[in-house]
């Protein structure tokens, strides 16, 4: 496991108190390396066309406030519409909250969904990641989007994992895994970049990265870390695969990816960086994440899933939008204008969301409850039409009034972008069974790519 440390927190974070911590990991290796061999090995059989197509996945955990958001409501009573306003896009039609500047003159480069269904009361990540509820799971669990991808594509570079996760840990909270490899099993498990703290800080069985540099000592370290594995077995029946595994962490490649002093200053500048006095939600490394995950898709990443900030605003709603939206905002405009400057913008799919939704009604403490009945979502890149709003709320924003969109339905577009037909593409669980990617009869949105 490849860790680069990082600060503690010094708060906890969602209502149920479990502590946040925003860390940086690459690793989930398994036994030396083996899911990553099974992982290359999976890609090698099926022959699949590499591209650069991929997707990122900006997670927002614990449920951000859709009408403080993108869905304002000012014409409800003055409990349920909250104390921002809305402005306009450089979309005639289209408002978003006050306090999303930057992105409000990008809408035409993406989508607004106001009536997402069909998420559940739990923090948990897994209808995001899956598209699926964790009830009724097939053995072994269903596998994320990236996992998927990891098995039908692989990685658009083999000298990077196909699929990276910049998500925090959060104890035993079922969704900060960064997305389960379900019945796909560990082969197809995320690299995890944990614990926010400076690359000067990565150790690979206590090899820094100012040694990663020193190819000589490297290979000397991993021999001792092979013979070690070897004394006990582990390691018999090593083949290229494996060995190729191994390549991904010898190559400078990922390790570049990681290194931001490699990138524009004026780029790093328009992303942002984060407080270094803040050690909680993740610290430093808050801002630099949307960076971060740009420079993976582009070195060939197919799937990174990052999470960013905390939403879970049941007491000072509005204060703590004052501090957060502000910085979603300068992070993802800074990407999607990244994207299309780059040219990657019909490649590269982004959605952004959380496990669910916000009460209409602001309770005493001045905060908004979970609220699973209808969130929403935005959606750019992927080659999709943009510059619309899809589906509607009531007037208190509590019910899906227009076009309710299923996660499913989302996933589905994702894959299609990919190049996937979500009709025809199946993949064995455990039992040997053929499960399709999104639950049957669930088609990729016509608004979008129809």
């Amino acid at each position: 496991m490849l860790t680069i440390l990082g600060p503690q927190p010094s708060r906890s974070g969602f209502c149920d108190g479990v502590t946040r911590r925003n860390f940086l990991r690459i690793g989930t290796l398994g036994m030396g390396g083996l899911s990553l061999a099974g992982l290359l090995r999976a890609e090698n059989t099926s022959g699949s066309r590499r591209s650069q197509k991929a997707v990122i996945m900006i997670f927002l955990p614990g449920g951000p406030s859709h009408q403080d958001m993108f869905d304002l409501k000012m014409d409800a009573p003055s409990e349920i519409r909250g104390e921002f306003r809305p402005i306009a896009t450089n979309v005639p039609g289209i408002q978003i909250c006050e306090h999303l500047p930057l992105i409000a003159k990008q809408a035409d480069r993406y989508t607004l969904i106001r009536s997402m269904v069909g998420a559940e009361d739990r923090h948990d990540a897994i209808t995001c990641h899956t598209s699926r509820h964790p009830r009724n799971q097939p053995p072994g669990g269903w596998p994320s989007m990236g996992s998927v991808l990891s098995r039908l594509q692989g990685p658009a570079d083999p000298a990077m994992p196909a699929y990276v996760g910049l998500a925090p840990k959060m104890g035993h909270v079922p969704w900060s895994d960064n997305g389960r490899s379900g019945y796909l099993g560990p082969a197809c498990a995320p690299f995890e970049i944990n614990k926010g703290g400076g690359k000067e800080d990565m150790v690979l069985n206590g090899i820094t990265l100012d040694r990663l540099t020193d190819r000589r000592t490297l290979l000397q370290s991993l021999d001792r870390f092979r013979r070690d594995v070897d004394a006990s077995g582990q390691m018999s029946g090593l083949d290229a695969y494996t060995q190729q595994a191994f390549g991904i962490l010898t190559s400078s490649r990922l390790v570049q990816a990681l290194d931001l002093k490699n990138e524009d200053p004026k780029v790093v500048e328009r992303y942002g960086k984060g407080d270094p006095r803040n050690r909680d939600d993740g610290g430093p490394k808050l801002m630099e994440h949307f960076l971060i995950a740009r420079r993976l898709v582009e070195a060939g990443s197919r799937f990174v899933t990052l999470a960013f900030s905390r939403w879970d605003h049941h007491g000072d709603n509005f204060g703590a939008l004052r501090q957060d939206l502000p910085l979603l905002d300068q992070g993802l405009s800074a990407l999607l204008d990244d994207l299309h400057q780059r040219g990657m913008e019909r490649d590269v799919s982004v959605v952004v969301w959380g496990e669910f939704g916000r009460t209409p009604t602001i309770n005493k403490d001045g905060g908004r409850d979970h609220w699973p009945r209808v969130s929403c979502a935005l959606l750019a890149g992927g080659g999709m039409r943009h510059g619309q709003v899809i589906g509607a709320t009531e007037r208190l924003g509590g019910e899906a009034s227009e076009r309710p969109v299923q996660f499913g339905e989302v996933h589905a577009t994702l894959y299609h972008c990919l190049g996937i037909d979500v009709n025809k593409v199946t993949l064995p669980d455990l039992t040997g069974r053929p499960q399709f990617l999104v639950d049957n009869g669930l088609q990729p949105m016509r608004e979008l790519v129809g």
